[in-house]
């Protein structure tokens, strides 16, 4: 049989970045077989210039949202998007395949092998049964008025058994805490074990307000839906800290965003969380800047070693599905964040949360992908910085 031997700048494993005397070997298909120091690796090495990576992971995406690319003004808020995203997100089905067609193909040939893909309807279904990337398709459950729950759960089932039919991973999660009535959690929990689960969390200071005290911005959106909120009455907990608990089944919790999470809330995280379940803190700062202007804490997370992975969003709410022009943001507003840090979290840590332990790094027997990261400039990423996928 013959190998592919891989050689750059530098080789990231997945958890280390090392210098230029490792040679990747792989076979043809990308399955990893080792890695060796270039002087015992052989001949017929393929040099490239920059980084080799295993592949990225898109840990939150709202791929049926492609066609919404710029018709959304930046910076609106959160209450507006959502309503905007409600309200202006019907299109003819030909133009929605052919955006999550042409937003795949992106995300593909810019190096991502695994989504973490939010779902609120079948749209993404043909496409992702061409396996041309691996998904974790969250089927996602909302409904805020308690009458609601009933039609909801059926309907995120039935959904859910649309994309597990085609032997797909899926599981139904809640869409955030401002959003799931206590009677649509009651239905929701069961199906969480064993499983991963995602849910928007903290991305405006008005959902802590909303349950705190039962103001802010979020009683208008409501309003604006036609939405009653007479049933509700505040936790005086912050949102996650009023619903934390209910993913305790869960063998994995994703939290989106987390823009305005405190360390109070990740001390209670680490309180209350069963010892066989990873949490993880997915950070999309991209959209964040687009929707709130506003980034989420990356320093306190990086302090208390929380795991951190990466997520684009929606092209609704992004101008791109590209993880790497998430890792230029967070360097260029956190630079004290090192690029193996970085590369980690596109890496290893997304894989692992969500439950993709045969990809995020170059071990033996795994197919992770491989991508070449180019225009690296001393451990820095650049504006030019571009990310490909080779294998």
């Amino acid at each position: 049989m013959s190998y592919r031997k891989l050689k750059a700048d530098q080789l990231f494993t997945g958890l280390t970045l090392l210098n230029n005397n490792e040679v990747l070997v792989t076979k043809p298909d990308g399955e990893i077989i080792s890695i060796e120091s270039a002087d015992n690796a052989g001949d017929d090495i393929e040099v490239f210039k920059g980084i080799i990576t295993p592949g990225f992971v898109n840990a939150h995406c709202h791929l049926e949202l492609s066609h919404m690319k710029g018709l959304i003004a930046d910076k609106t808020g959160l209450a507006d998007f959502v309503y905007k995203v409600i309200n202006e997100r019907h299109f003819g089905e030909g133009e929605i395949f052919d955006t999550i067609k042409k937003a795949e193909a992106q995300m593909g040939e810019s190096g991502i092998v695994a989504v973490g893909d939010i779902c609120n309807n079948n749209l993404t279904l043909a496409q992702k049964l061409r396996h041309t990337l691996r998904y974790y398709n969250f089927i996602e459950a909302s409904g805020w008025a308690p009458p609601l729950s009933k039609s909801r759960w059926e309907r995120s089932k039935i959904l859910y058994d649309e994309f597990t039919t085609g032997h797909l991973t899926a599981s139904i999660v809640p869409h955030a805490p401002y959003s799931v009535s206590d009677a649509l959690w009651e239905k929701l929990i069961p199906v969480f074990e064993g499983k991963t689960i995602t849910m928007h969390n903290q991305e405006t200071h008005f959902e802590n307000e909303f349950f705190l005290q039962g103001t802010g911005d979020l009683l208008r959106m409501y309003e604006k839906m036609n939405i009653s909120n007479s049933f509700f009455s505040p936790s005086k907990k912050t949102s996650l800290q009023t619903c934390f608990h209910k993913l305790s089944k869960a063998a994995s919790v994703i939290l989106v965003h987390n823009t305005f999470t405190t360390q109070e809330d990740i001390d209670y995280i680490n309180e209350t969380k069963p010892d066989y379940q990873l949490v993880s803190f997915c950070l999309c700062p991209n959209s964040n800047l687009y929707i709130e202007d506003t980034l989420p804490p990356v320093e306190m997370l990086v302090k208390k070693d929380n795991l951190i992975i990466l997520g684009t969003d929606s092209l609704a709410s992004n101008r791109s599905l590209n993880i790497l022009d998430e890792m230029k943001t967070i360097q260029f507003y956190f630079p004290f964040v090192t690029l193996e840090k970085l590369l980690q979290w596109a890496t290893f840590n997304g894989a692992q949360a969500l439950q993709m332990n045969d990809i995020g790094s170059f071990e033996k027997g795994k197919k992770p992908g491989i991508v070449l990261i180019e225009n690296v400039d001393e451990g820095k990423l650049k504006i030019e910085s571009a990310s490909k996928r080779l294998l």
